[in-house]
């Protein structure tokens, strides 16, 4: 039987707050907070945090018009260059939600704080190196103190993980399980993904490096193999479009999910792929992402590029409205063969920004597998995260089964 546990935090009930949001005053951060005041129980003690108080201050205004409560919503200061106000936050609170990126610049103080008080952390980040970085770094720690590290909470990576997760739920135990996962959305980025991504694309070395160490620093598995290897591009017979790899940080969750979860049998294989409609389009699309590589490469132009999307800034809320993403998942095992989806509205905002809250949420409140350390969404909320995201309107179905 797993044993579960209900909260978070070692010495949780002395602490203030349930949940911190810290870059509230940000795009993704704002929406975040909306969610939070429209959502969160009427019990729940959460507060907001960043670094310039006058900013905060105005957003509390703003969340009135959604929760009149608000108007009492505690705003606290939180710095990246102060260590010293990371720690009293920590410190002061169960669960941290952060939207602060890019988060290898901006990232490592806060996990580190949270690592060393018992305090539960989720951020947005979808930067490999970082998520590296930080278990290399933090997980002992936070294996000793009970805290639970949990990146890439957002459609980074999310979606995936847990359409994984519930795909396998669809096969037969014990026996060698593939699935393939397939990528659609419409929506736009912001400012603020923009420059995590092109700063990803600008550390290639130090992602690389990052990797291979942690590679060899994490336990191997004894008598299981779980793997996310990069598809070839193809046409998908199964979803009549070309499947393109992703090499996004996507199917290396995915990868750390099933190496934690049993119930992924003993040789569990992942692939990611970007679904497109019309070769020419996957062409191009081929295309802006190598010349973006490219480009990331070079520092002014890098600079020049980032410079064309300011940080706080996103589509509006007509756009967003419009906007949408759907991954289908194709598993195999034992003779059986099972499509499922999981889709929603806008992916990069008013999604992630649902996920991450209720994220925080479950962690804050229900009762889960008894897990520290760096893990995944898969492994430290499952059911009960799966749970609460249909509950909040995301659509996880079977759409077909074949024996």
């Amino acid at each position: 039987m797993t044993e579960t546990v209900q909260g978070s935090g070692a010495g949780s009930a002395e602490r203030p707050y349930d949940i911190v949001l810290c870059g509230a005053t940000g795009f993704v951060g704002e929406l975040t907070a909306r969610y939070l005041a429209a959502h969160a129980p009427a019990d729940c003690r959460w507060a907001i945090a960043g670094r310039n108080r006058a900013k905060l201050e105005k957003l509390r205004e703003r969340l009135i018009s959604v929760n009149p409560a608000c108007a009492t919503l505690p705003v606290l200061r939180a710095d990246a260059a102060d260590p010293g106000s990371l720690r009293a936050l920590a410190a002061g609170t169960r669960v941290v939600a952060t939207t602060v990126g890019p988060y290898v610049w901006y990232g490592e103080g806060l996990v580190a704080a949270c690592a060393d008080a018992g305090t539960d952390y989720a951020d947005l980040s979808g930067e490999p190196e970082f998520a590296d970085r930080m278990y290399l770094a933090h997980d002992a720690r936070a294996r000793e103190t009970g805290a639970r590290i949990l990146h890439a909470c957002g459609f980074d990576s999310v979606p995936h993980d847990l359409g994984v997760y519930f795909t396998v739920q669809q096969l037969p135990e014990g026996i060698p399980l593939r699935v393939d996962g397939y990528v659609r959305s419409n929506a736009m980025f912001s400012g603020g993904t923009f420059a995590s991504a092109m700063t990803a694309f600008g550390r290639g070395r130090q992602t690389l490096r990052a990797a291979k160490e942690r590679r060899l620093s994490e336990p191997r598995l004894v008598g299981r193999r779980a793997r996310a290897p990069i598809g070839a591009p193809r046409r998908s017979r199964e979803t009549g479009t070309w499947a393109l790899p992703l090499p996004t940080i996507d199917p290396q969750v995915v990868a750390r999910s099933a190496a934690a979860l049993e119930r992924y049998g003993p040789d569990f294989r992942y692939r990611h792929y970007a679904a497109v409609k019309w070769l020419p389009v996957a062409a191009g699309g081929v295309a802006a992402v190598g010349a973006a590589f490219g480009l990331a490469q070079i520092p002014a132009a890098r600079a020049w590029l980032m410079s064309r999307y300011t940080a706080g800034s996103g589509p509006d809320e007509e756009r967003r409205a419009r906007s949408w993403f759907s991954v289908r998942f194709v598993g195999e095992g034992g003779g059986r063969r099972v499509f499922t989806e999981v889709s929603g509205g806008d992916p990069g905002y008013d999604e992630t920004a649902k996920i991450l809250a209720e994220s925080v949420l479950c962690l804050a409140f229900d009762e889960l597998p008894r897990t520290s350390g760096q893990v995944t969404t898969a492994a430290a909320m499952g059911d009960a995260l799966l749970e609460r995201l249909v509950a909040a309107g995301l659509r996880f179905r079977v759409a077909a089964v074949r024996e």
